[in-house]
């Protein structure tokens, strides 16, 4: 029961994460929307073949998004993953349960590591590419 309950709560973190995401890229994408307009309307020829502005931000933000949220929902699902087992190994072997905690912060630390460069990859790609 307790497994079933942590993957639950695994799968429903990933799935706010994106919730959140998702908007958050839109927005990012509507907001360079306006600037495309402007130009259009001011007369600006582009060549056939060549990336707006606009277009150029809104897969910088895309590819932000998705990376983020693919990222955050794997390692969601993986910490719960992580924490049933050590439960279960903890509720096999009661004597074993301080290696096992520890084991498990460690490798909890290790995940919520990778979700953090993923963040700092999702940031870069925006800001500086």
């Amino acid at each position: 029961m307790k497994k079933k309950v942590l993957i639950f709560a695994a799968v429903l973190t990933a799935a706010l994460v994106l919730v959140t995401c998702i908007p958050a890229a839109r927005a990012l994408a509507a907001g360079a929307q306006p600037e495309a307009q402007a130009l259009t309307a001011a007369g600006d020829v582009q060549e056939e073949g060549t990336v707006s502005a606009a277009s150029e931000t809104s897969s910088k933000a895309w590819a932000a998004g998705v990376a983020i949220a693919v990222t955050a929902g794997l390692g969601a699902l993986s910490m719960g993953l992580a924490i049933a087992r050590s439960v279960d190994g903890i509720a096999r072997q009661p004597e074993a349960s301080g290696s096992i905690r520890t084991a498990l912060m460690l490798g909890l630390v290790f995940i919520e590591t990778a979700i953090i460069y993923a963040l700092i990859v999702a940031i870069l790609v925006i800001f500086v590419l």
